[in-house]
């Protein structure tokens, strides 16, 4: 049978291909949203029951049907046309709640769309679902009082990674085609490791936090979680940009190019400098098949003409979270300033409020209550601030000595755990404790078993420079071009 390369396909979908559709005549933005729709009732309601979606946004087909209508007379409206969003429920969007996963928000109706939302709909794109995470963000393995346990599309015994879980494993199912997370230790750049998937942490202050849900105002920053690098750029290009209501975007000013898709280089690893982050791989024999995974890409790398530099540098990425990492310290007071500003639009304004109503999963109490004790004027949490400068100053100086372009390691040492276990041995909280750009990539699969018919993904993570975001698409874009490592779930 002669099938058409040129016919509209919604798996693996992209911004391109359905812009290109749109323009043949062969597809609306109402029929691209009914047949999301259709793709989240069959495989995350039913079927496998992924169960990464809290809400369909009730009106996004009237939002299709306004760009459809405003297609006829002047083609396509902004660069995000009609283009679905996956949205992690910690982010402010109009006519749906805001949960963060917690039942005791389940009642809160933003007033406002957060800035990036802003952004998104000023593009033309359409918000057309909200995703679960790990409740109000404060752990890896999205799991909520709102929806429950999220799974992984390419193992249902395992988590899709977190707290942004619900967005990973809806983009990897292919619910949509942008996705927002958030990130403030691992929570981008875990499920887009866990789901094949690229995941993309800016430098801080790139993206505004407005309307989001904060974690930890030092660290918190938004992010995005794609199935191609540059669908990537496409939206950061979308995204990025100052804000008055945020002041650390003040910083991306002058920052920012003309567009990231300039960057998009097939060549890009040529003559570049990739240091190999030894202390960030696993010793093990639980660690044998990440490291053999990670160790072919970085030959990939070297085959597209990249040096590679061995790191003998001692970074433990346990004990940065452990003795630096300030998002702990922070949650209560971010979260209560917050909350304050909510109103009669909810019942809980504060973390005692949360702890006191009960309406929260059993699984974030030991570290809610943990958190309701500490606060920003510790001595404890002077010392963090001090050392989160000595880390900076310490990965600037590997940077520089061994004149390095990007840093490479596995972004979990182990495989993502199984359902029921606490996600351990991550290296995100490199990029966050410092604030540099890192992004995650598909690096390949284990071996297919009998829970996971093409294997389980594994994403190897790059970390550059401060405001090197250009630089980073570069090398993310030849790796996944020389690679091809993506693929879609057997659903």
């Amino acid at each position: 049978m002669n099938v058409n390369n040129n016919c509209f396909q919604l798996p693996e979908a992209t911004i391109s291909s359905v812009h290109k559709a749109m323009k043949r005549g062969e597809l609306t933005c109402q029929k691209l949203i009914e047949m999301y729709i259709d793709r989240i009732d069959r495989y995350d309601k039913k079927g496998p029951k992924l169960n990464s979606i809290i809400c369909v946004n009730p009106k996004a087909l009237d939002r299709a049907r306004e760009l459809d209508d405003r297609f006829k007379k002047e083609g396509l409206r902004g660069k995000l046309h009609g283009i679905p969003v996956l949205l992690k429920d910690n982010v402010n969007a109009l006519d749906m709640p805001t949960t963060a996963g917690s039942k005791s928000l389940e009642d809160y109706l933003p007033e406002n769309d957060s800035f990036l939302v802003n952004r998104l709909k000023e593009a033309g794109a359409i918000i057309l679902a909200k995703t679960n995470l790990h409740e109000f963000a404060i752990w890896g393995e999205t799991n909520s009082s709102v929806l429950g346990q999220t799974l992984n599309p390419y193992d249902l015994t395992r988590t899709p990674g977190g707290s942004s879980g619900g967005t990973g494993a809806s983009v990897a199912a292919n619910f949509g085609i942008i996705g927002i997370g958030t990130d403030t230790i691992n929570s981008v750049r875990s499920p887009a490791s866990a789901c094949s998937l690229v995941g993309f942490r800016p430098s801080l202050g790139l993206i505004s936090r407005e309307g989001i849900i904060p974690y930890s105002s030092t660290q918190d920053t938004a992010g995005l979680i794609m199935r191609t690098v540059e669908d990537t750029a496409k939206v950061l290009d979308v995204l990025a940009g100052y804000d008055e209501r945020d002041p650390l975007t003040a910083w991306s000013k002058d920052k920012i190019p003309k567009t990231y898709t300039d960057s998009l280089n097939k060549d890009g690893l040529r003559g570049k400098r990739i240091g190999i982050l030894k202390s960030f791989f696993g010793k093990g024999e639980d660690h044998r098949e990440v490291n053999e995974i990670i160790i072919k890409s970085i030959e990939n790398m070297e085959k597209s003409g990249a040096t590679t530099v061995p790191l003998e540098e001692n970074l433990d990425s346990d004990r940065i979270v452990r003795e630096i990492s300030l998002h702990m310290y922070e949650f209560r007071a971010d979260l209560d300033n917050y909350l304050s500003t909510l109103g009669s639009r909810s019942k809980v304004h504060s973390l005692a409020d949360i702890i006191a109503s009960g309406k929260f999963h059993g699984g974030i109490e030991e570290n809610i209550k943990k958190a309701k004790a500490l606060d920003s004027e510790s001595v404890e949490y002077k010392n963090r601030i001090m050392k989160r400068n000595w880390l900076r100053n310490f990965v600037m100086n590997i940077f520089a000595k061994y004149q390095l372009d990007t840093i490479v390691y596995p972004h979990q040492k182990r495989l993502v755990v199984k359902i029921g276990e606490s996600q351990r041995e991550r290296n995100g909280v490199l990029g966050s404790v410092t604030g540099f750009p890192s992004c995650v990539l598909p690096a390949g699969f284990t071996k297919p078993s009998d829970t996971a018919p093409i294997g389980i993904p594994v994403g190897m993570e790059m970390i550059c420079k401060e405001w090197d975001e250009p630089l980073l698409f570069e090398l993310a874009y030849s790796f996944e071009q020389a690679t091809k490592f993506r693929k879609a779930p057997a659903l």
